[in-house]
């Protein structure tokens, strides 16, 4: 069955800032967009920045950390499945774009059924992404 697109929508403490970060900086192309919303194409995925006020100009949503493969993986978070090859360039192009990874890129559970490229920053207003590269999706994205 083939794959179709997710949607998901966030909650960001400031508009501008969201279409810095997510149009600009990581260039997701901008789609529809109200004055508190915006629309973003996350690689063929429909990824809604909702602007929340109760956040305040410097207010962050709050993570909690589980460890897996001896990294605390934050929690909520949400992100993109791509080729390793994707991954790769991706991470690549992240260089000198984000100041901070909370996990910096590296394969997780190397040579183990479900090897993975990943890696996890956040949002100026703390929403965490991750992004996983696999060198064959159908077959390991769900192995155990």
């Amino acid at each position: 069955m083939p794959i179709t697109p997710f949607h998901i929508a966030i909650a960001v403490r400031d508009i501008a800032e969201a279409r810095d970060f997510y149009g600009h900086k990581l260039g997701f192309p901008e789609g529809r967009s109200a004055e508190n919303w915006i629309d973003f194409n996350m690689f063929g995925h429909q990824f809604v920045t909702h602007l929340n006020p109760n956040l305040g100009s410097e207010g962050k949503v709050q993570a909690l950390y589980n460890p897996v493969d001896n990294h605390g993986v934050p929690i909520p978070h949400c992100g993109v499945i791509m080729t390793m090859e994707e991954w790769e360039s991706f991470a690549r192009r992240l260089e000198g774009v984000i100041d901070e990874f909370i996990i910096e890129p590296y394969i997780r559970f190397k040579g183990e059924p479900g090897e993975q490229g990943t890696l996890f920053f956040a949002d100026p207003t703390g929403n965490a992404l991750e992004f996983k590269g696999f060198k064959d999706i159908e077959t390991e994205l769900f192995q155990s």
